[in-house]
């Protein structure tokens, strides 16, 4: 942590009383899930953005015995499909204005698949979802005043590459880590320029990015096995539970990006060596994800997939 960036904690998470956000990925146990806890915890009326009704059910279950009575929203959407993001946005629309929207559903190292869009499944879904899902939201971001916190990686890092062809064509040979560590670049690619494009139209709204470290989630088995328990999956997620911090704290610069009085484009990481682990801070990305072009193109790329156009 740099002597000139002052350092964050949970305490300093401000009464979110009246407040309303949108956590995409809540499922119980996970850094969606502890970001909505601690957000509710401070008054906030969160509103659970997940796949299906049954893990959005189990995650609010968990989230009332932790806290007892919070303002808590169960909004099915499923990022993997533009059809499912739409009709969950239409849904969205009473929800009035939104203060955050943190983009943090993913997926992580699955095997080659395309969605029923015709798009690669990392791609669509730690991408050009969340890309829809904002723009459809965006009127009620502006009407906010709010901020949207995108969550990358670390692994953002490995890419050689912004992922700027033919989304519909499979042009290279698939290889997942490489794919996944793309989607992460997209997800700073697209923070940066919605914040410079919300600049640019005088919109009253941040983007911002963030990432966890190494946190001890369930990412990474899901990806590789479509579950986290059960033979070598259960083996994998052990493994990584215990060489990892907990997901309650790889959900702290998220809730600093969400919270605190921070400028537009800014990153927030762990400040612990290699940013793995630790507190809260404010962090750099690689040169790649401040190429201005290619934010430009893959904004473009993104408009023609989705058929949305903003701010």
């Amino acid at each position: 942590m740099s002597a000139a960036t002052p350092a964050w904690s949970l305490a300093d998470i401000p009464d979110l009383t009246g407040r309303t956000v949108v956590v995409t990925g809540p499922s119980a146990g996970g850094l969606g899930w502890y970001t909505a806890l601690e957000l509710a915890r401070r008054g906030a009326r969160v509103v659970l953005a997940g796949r299906t009704p049954a893990r959005l059910a189990e995650a609010a279950a968990g989230l009332r015995a932790e806290l007892g009575a919070p303002d808590l929203v169960e909004l099915v959407v499923d990022l993997s499909s533009l059809t499912s993001v739409r009709e969950g946005a239409a849904r969205a629309a009473d929800l009035g204005p939104i203060d955050v929207l943190v983009n943090n559903a993913g997926v992580m190292g699955t095997p080659y698949g395309r969605t029923a869009d015709g798009l690669e499944q990392q791609m669509a879904t730690n991408h050009f979802g969340p890309f829809l899902l904002t723009g459809l939201l965006w009127p009620q971001l502006v009407d906010g005043g709010g901020r949207v916190v995108n969550l990358a990686s670390n692994m953002h890092r490995v890419a050689r590459r912004a992922p700027l062809d033919d989304p519909r064509r499979q042009e290279r040979r698939y290889a997942r880590w490489s794919v996944y560590g793309e989607t992460k670049l997209a997800n700073l690619l697209f923070a940066y320029e919605l914040d410079r494009r919300a600049r640019a139209a005088g919109a009253p709204v941040l983007a911002l990015a963030t990432h966890p470290g190494f946190a001890g989630t369930h990412l990474a088995a899901n990806g590789q096995y479509g579950r986290a328990r059960g033979g070598v999956a259960s083996i994998l997620d052990a493994g990584i539970r215990a060489i990892s911090q907990s997901a309650a704290a790889g959900a702290w610069p998220t809730l600093m990006a969400a919270t605190a009085d921070l400028p537009g484009a800014t990153y927030c990481g762990p400040a612990g060596l290699g940013e793995m682990s630790g507190p809260a801070t404010i962090v750099t990305s690689s040169r790649l994800s401040h190429d201005p072009s290619a934010q430009r193109r893959l904004w473009e790329i993104s408009e023609d997939v989705t058929g949305v156009r903003y701010p």
